[in-house]
């Protein structure tokens, strides 16, 4: 497994990470034991990147990951986050960014974890009521007390990544990337890239779509989050089509399947960034594996975004009040 640096402090992690969230929320339901077998197939496979956060499964998803990893936690870099606030039965309370919150945040992280160090703790969103520079000033007491390694922000803008770094050096920035979603490309990127910050790409498969997980929004259990996300409306999906139709084409001519020529060309975006597919099926975690196996040449590259282009996405990420709170 290819290993990638983010940011200017050196943490070095696998060039694709896994995303664990789905394991225990948003997507329906899960199995304990069988997203264990996935992360731990991750590991005996070179992945050491695992990402997870305290909302998702309300604290389950970060105690399912503390038991996959507890006895090979020297082996694996550990991201959490903290920032979005929901009720024990999952309804969101909104965003917290004050300094006396990140520090009981972090601590019950921690304790679920099962771990003594977080290797990367992100805010997972801005909080509009709480300056930056008291968030990060918070997370850097963290760092010098030995609780936390590096800084992340998530869905962060261009004037809060900068001001962010100003206070402590900010490690990474996470936000949504993909061949359907490539915003960050005209301003988030060029500004992580400028200060010497990695990048690491959540929804790199556009939460499945791009590798051809439905064929129909009709597909799309009850209770799954996607309901709700414009991109998947009747309307929208069926625009959509034509770039997964575009992009099943390109991995024809290269004998992979769409999610490994998607993940492939994120990973020829540049070595400061890292895609964090997320998966609960070991069937899923090999086929995306196989991305690594691909060597994108440069007319390569120019054929999918000549096929694909950017901006040809029907439909917002997430609905009007998620898009409140990205690149904040």
């Amino acid at each position: 497994m290819e290993k990638r640096t983010l940011g200017k402090d050196g943490l070095i992690v696998s060039a694709l990470g896994l995303g664990c969230m789905g394991m225990s929320d948003f997507y329906g339901p899960g199995d304990d034991a069988e997203s264990i077998a996935a992360i731990h197939k991750a590991m005996d496979s070179g992945v050491t990147f695992f990402d997870t956060a305290d909302i998702y499964g309300i604290g389950r998803n970060e105690e399912l990951v503390g038991r996959a990893i507890r006895d090979r936690r020297d082996k694996v870099v550990i991201a959490t986050k903290f920032g979005n606030v929901r009720k024990g039965d999952g309804g969101w309370v909104g965003i917290n960014g004050r300094p006396e919150y990140v520090r009981s945040a972090c601590e019950a992280s921690l304790k679920r974890l099962g771990i003594d160090t977080i290797d990367l703790y992100y805010q997972h969103r801005v909080d509009p009521a709480t300056p930056i520079e008291e968030t990060v000033g918070a997370m850097a007491e963290l760092v010098r007390e030995g609780k936390i390694r590096h800084l992340g922000l998530s869905e962060a803008s261009p004037a809060t990544i900068r001001r962010a770094h100003a206070v402590h050096p900010i490690t990474a920035l996470q936000t949504e990337y993909s061949l359907w979603s490539r915003d960050v490309e005209a301003e988030i990127l060029p500004t992580c890239r400028d200060l010497g910050i990695g990048f690491v790409a959540y929804s790199p498969l556009g939460r499945g779509f791009l590798a051809g997980r439905f064929a129909s929004p009709s597909e799309v259990a009850e209770g799954d989050v996607r309901k709700n996300h414009p991109r998947f409306h009747e309307e929208n999906f069926q625009k959509n089509l034509a770039i997964l139709k575009a992009l099943k084409e390109q991995a024809k001519e290269r004998g992979c399947t769409p999610a490994q020529l998607a993940l492939a060309w994120l990973l020829v975006r540049g070595r400061d960034i890292v895609p964090i597919p997320g998966t609960k099926h070991v069937q899923y975690l090999e086929e995306n594996l196989g991305a690594m196996n691909l060597r994108l040449t440069p007319p390569e590259v120019a054929s999918i975004e000549a096929a694909i282009p950017a901006g040809i996405t029907a439909g917002t990420r997430y609905p009007e009040g998620g898009m409140k709170n990205v690149n904040g």
